[in-house]
């Protein structure tokens, strides 16, 4: 297992059918754990659990489970029975709305708060009590850049990312003594299916990326150096975003932005 037997038997990768997610099930799955897929979407959940299975002696598991759906967390315990849970995976988290906030959709709003901090904060308390009192596990929170500073237009999302922010580096204190590694894996702009769904342009003269596969060695690589890893340099971009008087950084931030006033 290369020194991950301490996260095993098993993975669980909330968000694990693309992008990072699915990188981390196949890098997982080449270090000898099993893993558990959960995905809202049944044929990428399909397609990379074959895949896993296709090129790695492992089990995999596909829970078709729409993380925001009542009691997602107790469906998703019950699909993994007693399966050891070593390693969670929190990556569900992808800004799935953008408005300016006081006229935005309600409902809309509330499911990028609840995906990023009720679902991640459910999943934590339910799997990471067992590694606590096993004395051994990981746990992995997908953060993003974001999360330094209010973004205008998405300021739900980049909220909800400064909460994931500061929880993981709370939770890695808190879990130091029990041998539970604790990482908040803090990405920039990455080339993910999600990001190409909201019509990023990768190639832009000037537009920095990530790749989810190099993401996910390095998040691997990286996992007991918490609370935080940041791929390709974005560790810089978070340093200035933390800068203070704040005025010129959020603008700075911002500095693309077009009010629909204007």
């Amino acid at each position: 297992m290369s020194g991950f037997e301490k996260y095993g038997p098993w993975a669980l990768i909330a968000g694990g059918s693309e992008g990072v997610g699915a990188a981390l099930a196949h890098q997982l799955a080449e270090r000898g754990l099993n893993v558990a897929l959960v995905a809202r979407k049944p044929g990428p959940l399909a397609e990379v659990a074959e895949s896993v299975r296709a090129a790695y002696d492992v089990e995999v598991l596909a829970i078709e489970q729409d993380l925001l759906a009542p009691g997602a967390v107790e469906s998703i315990a019950e699909q993994l029975g007693d399966r050891e849970v070593g390693l969670l995976v929190s990556n569900a988290g992808a800004n799935t709305y953008g408005g300016e906030i006081v006229t935005s959709e309600a409902d809309r709003a509330q499911m990028v708060i609840d995906l990023n901090i009720t679902v991640t904060l459910a999943l934590v308390r339910h799997f990471g009590l067992p590694m606590q009192e096993r004395r051994r596990g990981g746990i992995m929170l997908t953060g993003s850049l974001s999360g330094f500073a209010g973004t205008a237009g998405m300021g739900f999302y980049s909220a909800a990312k400064a909460f994931v922010h500061n929880f993981a580096e709370a939770l890695w204190m808190e879990m130091r003594p029990y041998n539970v590694d604790v990482l908040e894996l803090c990405l920039g702009l990455t080339r993910t299916p999600a990001m190409e769904r909201h019509g990023f342009e990768f190639d832009a003269p000037g537009v920095r990326s990530s790749d989810p596969e190099r993401v996910a060695r390095g998040a691997l690589e990286h996992i007991t150096d918490g609370p935080s890893w940041y791929p390709d340099g974005f560790g810089e971009d978070a340093e200035l975003r933390s800068a203070h008087p704040r005025r010129p950084v959020v603008e700075a931030a911002n500095k693309h932005y077009r009010s629909p006033a204007a």
